[in-house]
């Protein structure tokens, strides 16, 4: 079985917004970008969410094949390597967004002194920006935890060829390509578990900023119709041979 690849176009939204949130000139171009890319986000964390699902799945197949037979065939194994490498790219993913989102919290509060001081839902206060630095600090402690069980440590996750190495190495015996299995197969479940709760964070970041930005509009347009009834009022003309003196 093969998994499909999230394309890195997809990735687009995380890794360019934080960029684009410094570079917004007002607020109607905001509210284009906040659409935009609250959208794409969310499209881009259901495709991780199912990617995830899908490599899950497919390492506890193979799971089972190799309690049946001494190693798994090298073609194989070599899928499961392709599989496990993904997963890493999958969290890389997650914390670009996390990153992104947070940033763009960041950017409001320091240029918009109605964001700032506009009270969410979040516990205790809490920025967003913050919630997000907890969520990748969480998931990142997570994964940590699940590697140094199997005797790995978060470097050899971190990269590529780390990730490979590690693999090779692990290919070797059984007992090593089971330990990779399990490894691979526990942190599957947590980041479809991570995104889900990611998904979470972005939709209330993306209704406040909704509603921030309606009521920014709102008052934007009442303060328009003011000075134009004032600049459109009709004005009356004296009658001819009336002086035009104060009137106290």
């Amino acid at each position: 079985m093969t998994i499909g690849v999230v394309e890195p176009a997809d990735a687009g939204t995380a890794t360019g917004a934080a960029t684009e949130w410094t570079q917004v000139l007002n607020n109607g171009e905001l509210v284009s970008l906040v659409g935009q890319s609250g959208e794409q986000i969310q499209n881009q964390l259901t495709q991780i969410s199912q990617l995830a699902q899908q490599i899950e799945t497919q390492l506890n197949i193979y799971q089972n094949l190799l309690q049946n037979t001494a190693t798994l065939p090298s073609h194989m194994w070599g899928q499961v390597e392709s599989d496990l490498n993904q997963l890493r790219s999958i969290v890389d993913q997650g914390q670009s967004i996390s990153f992104s989102m947070g940033n763009a919290d960041d950017v409001l509060q320091q240029r918009f002194q109605s964001y700032s001081s506009l009270r969410t839902n979040l516990p205790n206060a809490t920025s967003f920006s913050s919630s997000y630095q907890t969520w990748s600090d969480t998931n990142r402690d997570t994964i940590a935890s699940t590697l140094k069980a199997a005797s790995l440590t978060a470097d050899q996750f971190d990269s590529e060829e780390g990730t490979m190495s590690s693999l090779r190495s692990m290919s070797e015996t059984a007992d090593g390509q089971m330990k990779a299995l399990q490894v691979g197969h526990q942190i599957a479940a947590q980041q479809v578990a991570q995104m889900q709760k990611l998904r979470g964070l972005v939709s209330q970041q993306m209704t406040m900023m909704g509603t921030w930005l309606q009521t920014e509009q709102t008052d934007k347009d009442l303060a328009q119709a003011r000075r134009e009834k004032f600049f459109n009022a009709e004005v009356k003309s004296i009658p001819e041979g009336q002086k035009m003196e104060p009137r106290w």
